[in-house]
């Protein structure tokens, strides 16, 4: 699962194996091992895994996580537009559970305030 999760988070970014490795600091072999569940990354290396794609480790583990977006330093009313669209692209989905896993996962706005 974590493999799985991972190799659709990097291409869903257009990234390589190896552009990936570069970002987290480590080798395009063990990019490529986690994707084909040949080992597990280290637990600081999922934390990175997590912060770089902006979803939680749950999430990476297929328990249940959230995606996130950080706003920090956006102004209230861009918060508030973001939030609208999101409703937007929620509501023009079809509500399937194939189209619920498999589709935009749900997404948490990670602010430090409210609009």
């Amino acid at each position: 699962m974590l493999g799985q999760t991972v190799r659709r988070l990097r291409q869903e970014r257009g990234l390589g194996q190896a552009e990936l490795g570069e970002q987290l600091g480590v080798s395009k072999q063990s990019v490529s091992n986690w994707e084909n569940g040949n080992i597990t990354p280290p637990i600081d290396v999922l934390v990175r895994l997590a912060d770089y794609f902006g979803v939680s480790t749950d999430y990476l583990l297929d328990r249940g996580g959230r995606r996130t977006l950080d706003v920090t330093g956006l102004p209230s009313a861009q918060v508030t537009h973001i939030q609208l669209l999101i409703e937007d692209l929620r509501a023009a989905q079809p509500r399937t559970t194939a189209t619920a896993q498999g589709g935009m996962d749900s997404a948490m706005l990670a602010m430090g305030e409210q609009p």
